[in-house]
């Protein structure tokens, strides 16, 4: 099982490459050094299961978390590639998908978010980050948030399974967000329904939340 990640939030402008770098060495290649060291052991076995914690954000960007949703999608690619090649050797590879999880992890990528700097972006994206984003990303948590007991739950379903999905989507209410991209293959339905979300009804979705 591979579940090690960090968080990143904020406005891009704001975030060092040192800091993405970083990300995106625990969260893409923690991932890649832990199959190249299983995967050769399991092929001669021709046996095995890697059950890898992804995220919803693998599956469809979130604003605010460009680099994050990056790291995520470049799991899901990887892990994509990778099964059918595995399946031939009788190794399972899946993805955990979980929406919201209200753990430390999640509590420190945001209190760290209130406290930066935001003077190297400009005070229209600063403002939306800090007065939108920040304030309905709590009410989502408080809402739609699972808790790691939850996700173990999943998980353990998918570790038992006869038949190991590739995917797995821990939270029913993340469903449809996912399923825009797939209803239209050019992205304007998905980008024009975040875009009033974020932007023209985010009053409502807050009371939705609520």
């Amino acid at each position: 099982v591979s579940n090690a990640g960090v968080g990143m939030a904020g406005p891009l402008e704001c975030q060092s490459l040192a800091a993405m770098q970083s990300l995106m060495d625990t969260n893409f290649f923690g991932l890649v050094r832990l199959v190249k060291e299983v995967l050769p052991d399991m092929k001669r076995r021709r046996g095995g299961h890697i059950v890898v914690i992804s995220s919803i954000m693998g599956l469809q960007g979130i604003v605010f978390n460009d680099i994050y949703a990056a790291s995520k999608f470049a799991v899901e690619g990887f892990c994509e590639s990778l099964v059918v090649q595995a399946l031939r050797f009788n190794v399972a590879i899946s993805l955990v998908e979980p929406g919201p999880v209200t753990t430390e992890f999640e509590a420190k990528v945001y209190e760290e978010a209130e406290r930066a700097d935001y003077s190297r972006t400009d005070p229209e994206t600063a403002d939306i980050f800090t007065n939108l984003y920040l304030r309905n990303s709590k009410d989502v948590f408080a809402s739609l948030g699972q808790t790691p007991e939850d996700i173990a739950e999943h998980t353990l379903r998918v570790i038992e399974a006869a038949r190991p999905p590739f995917r797995h989507q821990t939270n029913a209410a993340y469903t449809p967000m996912a399923a825009l991209k797939h209803a239209d293959p050019s992205g304007a339905l998905m980008t024009d329904t975040f875009y009033k979300l974020v932007f023209k009804y985010d009053a409502v979705l807050r009371l939705s939340l609520r």
